[in-house]
């Protein structure tokens, strides 16, 4: 019997090497395994009550049925007043479709944007999911790679050269994921400029907005000027801020064109994002959010300590991030070393001998585009955090 043929495109990408940690590590504690979990890219504070209870209330209330495909019209109105409050961004209801995630919502993007060679320019180190998102609907990543020393933001003769005519969108995440960068009004001025100059659509990913430290204060790149406004597709949802990885809402909001085709677009393929969700997504957009306050204090007081401990680690620097909660340590000392016996040649080799013999679970860093370093996730107990760094501490020490 033959094997099935698949399309081309599935070749393409690879599975999330996040979701596959994060999944070996909860097979290893299942097993009876004591594994730190550095891995996973979700906050590890419950739902909020209220939020909770929203949802129970809607199934209570039978709103278990089918909702317009772009998302009911409350929470589309939420997002409208939320963008408008935070951002300063006037949106109609038009202007706004919610998703199944953020994730889902790039996805959607890519997909009624791009054409067959189309050049997304892509900022590394990325999150896992842009390139694959871009070659899968058969566009093409083009990578800007930055270093620590300019804090992973692209310099402008980078971006500059990147350039060429079948760029046709930039997509930049503030605060960043792996890293935790974040980028001055300045450095996303002249990405504007830079986009208005050369005709380029861009994508806002605001998904750690919300989880900032030091009194960094984001900007959206839709605000700084009338052809940012119009050119830009602000991506966002619920998931980081509120701890609501689970319930899958994401929304986009920018020109009502490329958001009705966004739209058009889930209703053949998704349909309508969870009615119960979208209720708790509404509850978390307009309810008490002292919840956001709390979990990003504990953050930042996390991120402290996790970067002063790395950098105590002889042989391990790690960049001091202001959003999101992830640190993106520089383990490339220890390459072409061994541990007990076994030779150590990047970053996959470092977290697979790391996650086999201590049993922390770290991502390795070209996941994201740079085989220099390890992503790990600070949104885990002080205690876990602790303890992991112990744990790595006596990995290195056992490097020749």
């Amino acid at each position: 019997m033959s094997r099935p043929k698949l399309n081309r495109r599935i070749g393409l990408i690879q599975p999330s090497m996040t979701i596959g940690i994060s999944a070996k590590a909860k097979e290893l504690r299942a097993a009876g395994v004591n594994v730190i979990n550095f891995s996973a890219g979700e906050p590890d504070f419950d739902t909020p009550d209220n939020i909770k209870m929203a949802a129970v209330k809607s199934i209570a209330d039978g709103f278990t049925k089918y909702t317009a495909a772009g998302g009911i019209n409350e929470l589309r109105d939420a997002v409208v007043e939320k963008e408008k409050n935070k951002n300063g961004l006037e949106y109609k209801r038009e202007n706004v479709c919610i998703s199944v995630g953020a994730k889902h919502a790039l996805f959607n993007i890519a997909a009624v944007m791009l054409e067959e060679g189309d050049e997304v320019i892509i900022i590394a180190p990325y999150w896992v999911t842009y390139e694959a998102i871009v070659s899968y609907v058969g566009g093409k990543a083009v990578i800007v790679n930055t270093t620590e020393e300019n804090g992973f933001v692209p310099t402008k003769e980078q971006l500059e050269k990147a350039i060429t005519p079948k760029t046709k969108m930039i997509w930049v995440n503030n605060p960043t994921n792996p890293t935790g960068a974040t980028y001055t009004v300045d450095d996303l001025k002249f990405i504007v400029e830079l986009a208005e100059k050369n005709d380029i659509w861009l994508v806002s990913d605001e998904i750690y907005e919300d989880i900032v430290f030091d009194g960094y204060k984001p900007v959206s790149m839709a605000t700084l000027s009338d052809y940012a406004y119009e050119r830009t597709l602000v991506v966002n949802g619920v998931s980081k801020t509120y701890s609501m990885t689970g319930w899958r809402i994401g929304y986009t909001c920018g020109d009502a064109e490329v958001i009705g085709a966004m739209i058009k677009l889930q209703s053949q393929s998704t349909s309508n994002p969870t009615s119960i969700a979208q209720c708790a997504a509404l509850e978390a957009l307009t309810g008490d959010q002292d919840s956001v306050e709390k979990m990003r204090v504990q953050f930042e007081k996390r991120r402290d300590y996790i970067v002063d401990a790395l950098n105590s680690i002889e042989g391990i620097s790690c960049f001091k991030p202001k959003g999101a909660f992830y640190v993106f340590p520089n383990i490339s000392s220890f390459f072409g070393k061994e541990y007990e016996g076994k030779k150590i040649n990047g970053s996959m080799d470092f977290a697979e001998l790391l996650l086999e013999h201590h049993h922390v679970a770290v991502v390795p860093g070209i996941a994201f585009g740079d085989d220099r370093f390890l992503r790990m996730s600070f949104a885990t107990s002080l205690e876990d955090i602790q303890e992991g760094i112990k744990r790595l501490k006596e990995f290195v020490e056992k490097i020749k």
